[in-house]
């Protein structure tokens, strides 16, 4: 029921045509925070990204165990494959497990600084037990960047 009283319409008729005069202030605040979450969800994923490529970049030496053979109950070779910068040098850590998960040897590697890129070499880790598993544990250049 619509009544006239004073020049006010009140009712049904009083309510104005949607959309006609703009956003309702929720759909503005919708907006807002759409462009607010897209612009803080951008600067996260940059951020990520910037991290993640300072942590690639700044690395000097990485390494890769690609197979190990226990020969002995002293001895296990290692095959390990460093990559590096030109004039990188630093130390690289294997440690060999016994069955029981406990520590049976252990040697940090030198890598010199000589050459850049990428070499194969095989070492020797001597064990006090037989090694049922061989791991890298890290690299690190002598300037403290760890890999």
């Amino acid at each position: 029921m619509t009544t006239v009283r004073d020049g006010q319409v009140s009712g049904s008729a009083a309510r104005l045509p949607e959309g006609r005069y703009g956003r309702s202030a929720d759909e503005r605040a919708d907006r807002k925070l759409k462009i607010v979450g897209a612009v803080l969800g951008a600067a996260l994923v940059a951020m990520v990204g910037w991290f993640g490529y300072d942590y690639v970049a700044g690395q000097k030496i990485s390494a890769e165990l690609i197979k190990f053979d226990t020969v002995s109950d002293s001895e296990v070779k290692v095959h390990l494959e460093v990559r590096k910068q030109a004039d990188a040098a630093g130390t690289c850590t294997l440690r060999s497990l016994a069955e029981d998960g406990t520590e049976v040897g252990r040697r940090d590697v030198r890598i010199d600084a000589s050459g850049a890129g990428r070499t194969d070499e095989i070492y020797t880790v001597r064990t006090t037990s037989r090694a049922t598993s061989t791991e890298l544990t890290g690299c690190s250049a002598d300037g403290g960047s760890a890999g």
